[in-house]
């Protein structure tokens, strides 16, 4: 049975959850994982504040952190070393870093701070222990993350904004 950890100190991500459920973009998260799976998750997941400008996913890093936005906006972009080209603009409730989650390969995409934003990240570790003491959450939560990553490539506009 899932049951929340008993952590006195369990993060607080009412924030994420009010974001998440206001995005009501084609590809939140609010449509594919239930609102209770969010309270194991909570023991999994660090916040961040991130200043305008801080690049949050370099283009060709391999780090494979996925990141949930809870407040501020992230601008996606590709560049070539002579310019870039502006892929999209996330808003809170949003999630990215879902490609290379998966694939083990590098970055395809810049993910920088349009705003001040605050940030909940999981990384592969956190998703390991997950995996193994809430397999059922960990498999609610991939099933979510292909199911984004299936609607943004069926985007045109947004297919290289997969991260």
């Amino acid at each position: 049975m899932e049951t929340p950890s008993s952590n006195p100190h369990k993060p607080d991500i009412s924030g994420l959850l009010a974001a998440i459920t206001r995005n009501k973009d084609d590809d939140t998260l609010s449509q594919y994982l239930e609102a209770h799976r969010w309270a194991i998750l909570a023991d999994y997941l660090h916040s961040t504040r991130i200043p305008h400008g801080h690049v949050l996913i370099a283009q060709g890093g391999t780090d494979r952190t996925l990141y949930f936005l809870e407040s501020g906006s992230l601008k996606v972009h590709v560049g070539d070393g002579v310019g870039q080209v502006q892929l999209a603009i996330l808003g809170a409730g949003s999630v990215v870093g879902e490609g290379c989650f998966f694939s083990h390969k590098a970055r395809n995409a810049t993910v920088q701070a349009y705003n001040d934003c605050k940030v909940w990240s999981l990384d592969p570790a956190g998703f390991t222990a997950l995996s193994k003491q809430y397999p059922t959450v960990a498999l609610a939560l991939a099933m979510a993350l292909g199911a984004i990553m299936a609607t943004r490539m069926l985007d045109l506009s947004r297919r290289i904004a997969v991260t």
